[in-house]
C-alpha cells in the first residue's frame, strides 16, 4: 500500500494545495509530475489499496487537455482515488466532473472530489496569495476526513460531484506569452514548458497551436521577460471581474 499524488501544476498553486492535502495522509508519497513531457507515465502503476490524489488546475472549467492526456497513460488498477480541482476564485465548472471521467477510463476507483482556489495564474489580482493558512486548514480538515474513511475502509466509489456532460465548451489559448527584449537566451522557458511550445532556435514567442496558455515560461523566467499582451489581459480581467468578486471556498464531496 502507498500513498501517491499525480500532479499538474505548471505555476505551483495546485501543488501547494495538494501538498497540503497528501501532507496529512503520510509523511512520504509518492510524486507523479504531469507536466514532465519526457517522462514515460505508463510506467507508474497504482493497486487497489493505494489511496491517490489526483491534482489538476480548472482552464475555463474544464481539465487541461495536455493533463488528461497523461492521466490517462496510468493504469490506475482501482486505487482509490480522490480528485482536488484547483481554480482561480471564478468557478471551476465541468471541471471535476471530466477528471472523474478521465480518472474511472484510466482504472481509478473515484472515492472523493476537494475543489480549491489558488492565486489565478495570468490574472494575479484574483485569489492572490491563496491557498493561505484559512485554506490549509480547510484543506487538511479534508485530509483527515479521507484518510480516516479509508483507514476504516468505509470510502465509497462514486460521490456526488458538480458538474455537467456534456461537458462546456473547451477554450482556446489565447494568451500566448513573448519575450521582451531583457531576454538572455537562457532557455529556461523552453526547458521547462509542459507542452514543448517554445523552440530553442526561437526563444521570443510560442507555438499558438501547442501552448496551453498555462503560464509556467512567465513564472520560472529568472529575468522577468516573458509576458503575455497587457491589453488582452485587461479585458480578460474585466470580463471575469464579477465572477471573482465573490470568495470561494474549498469543498469537499465524499
Amino acid at each position: 500500500m502507498k500513498y501517491a499524488q499525480l500532479i499538474f501544476s505548471p505555476t505551483g498553486g495546485t501543488r501547494k494545495a495538494a501538498e497540503m492535502v497528501t501532507a496529512e495522509w503520510s509523511p512520504s508519497v509518492e510524486n507523479i509530475d504531469l507536466t514532465n513531457p519526457a517522462v514515460n507515465y505508463s510506467k507508474y502503476k497504482m493497486e487497489a489499496d493505494d489511496l491517490v490524489l489526483i491534482a489538476l488546475p480548472s482552464y475555463g472549467g474544464r481539465v487541461p487537455g495536455l493533463a488528461a492526456e497523461r492521466l490517462a497513460k496510468i493504469p490506475g488498477n482501482s486505487a482509490k482515488c480522490v480528485l482536488l480541482c484547483v481554480y482561480g476564485n471564478r468557478a471551476y465548472e465541468d471541471t471535476l466532473v471530466e477528471m472523474a471521467d478521465v480518472a474511472k477510463k484510466a482504472g481509478f476507483s473515484v472515492v472523493a472530489a476537494i475543489s480549491a482556489v489558488a492565486e489565478h495564474s495570468i490574472m494575479h489580482q484574483y485569489a492572490s496569495g491563496r491557498p493561505n493558512q484559512e485554506d490549509e486548514r480547510q484543506l487538511k480538515s479534508f485530509a483527515k476526513v479521507i484518510l480516516e474513511k479509508f483507514k476504516a475502509g468505509t470510502l465509497d466509489e462514486g460521490p456526488q460531484i458538480p458538474g455537467n456532460r456534456p461537458y462546456k465548451k473547451a477554450g482556446g489559448a489565447g494568451l500566448v506569452p513573448k519575450a521582451g527584449t531583457s531576454c538572455n537566451g537562457c532557455g529556461l522557458c523552453a526547458d521547462n514548458c509542459p507542452a514543448e511550445a517554445i523552440s530553442k532556435e526561437n526563444l521570443k514567442t510560442a507555438n499558438p497551436k501547442k501552448c496551453i496558455s498555462c503560464m509556467r515560461c512567465v513564472a520560472r523566467c529568472p529575468q522577468g521577460a516573458r509576458k503575455v499582451n497587457g491589453a488582452l489581459v485587461s479585458v480578460a480581467s474585466l470580463a471575469i471581474k464579477k465572477a471573482c468578486s465573490e470568495k470561494k471556498e474549498a469543498e469537499l464531496f465524499i
